[in-house]
């Protein structure tokens, strides 16, 4: 007999645990930044201790996260738990600004890598030069997007790929049709 039950995945804690840890926090200064005990947060990111609203705001705040990202994926069949993420099942990433929109295509942030499907909306651009310590690789879905990658530009379109290993880099859809592109982001950075 297949199972039909609903069930939330309990991903908050290891998603909160992987996100402190990719960030280079120790337990003992996010408990200290939101103000509760080390205990505390060690049941939360157990999944045995729930936070408040106020808890997630804080501790989105420091990580540098929206709140989005701490409230866990949609409900999933049981045996898709952890497995398959759905279409209309995955969680939104980032600010959204710009011209931006992020989904988490990863069941959850426990593995060594974060899959992100981006659209980037006609005329946007990221707006400031981007660096931090990942490594990336893309690739064009639709649409066509400027990279530009340590001073030189890269057009690429549909099928296109491309690698950013820790340098400086902006993205730019001067076109009039969004760009949509699917990432390995190593280690995850949302």
């Amino acid at each position: 007999m297949q199972q039909t039950d609903i069930t939330r995945s309990q991903t908050l804690g290891a998603d909160l645990r992987a996100l402190r840890k990719a960030r280079g926090v120790t337990l003992a200064a996010l408990a200290e930044a939101l103000g509760r005990s080390v205990g505390w947060l060690s049941q939360v990111e157990r999944d045995l201790s729930e936070p408040s609203i106020g808890d997630l705001r804080k501790m989105a705040d420091v990580l540098g996260v929206p709140i989005s990202m701490l409230f866990g994926q949609a409900a999933a069949p049981a045996e898709e738990a952890g497995h398959v993420v759905r279409r209309g099942a995955r969680r939104q990433i980032g600010s959204g600004e710009g011209g931006l929109r992020e989904e988490l295509l990863s069941p959850d942030l426990t593995d060594e890598f974060e899959m992100v499907h981006s659209t980037f909306a006609p005329h946007s651009r990221a707006g400031e030069i981007i660096q931090r310590a990942t490594q990336e690789v893309g690739v064009i879905i639709s649409g066509q997007l400027d990279l530009m990658i340590e001073g030189q530009l890269y057009t690429v379109g549909p099928g296109d790929s491309f690698r950013i290993r820790g340098e400086a880099h902006e993205w730019i859809n001067p076109y009039d049709e969004p760009a949509v592109a699917i990432w390995v982001i190593a280690p995850p950075v949302y």
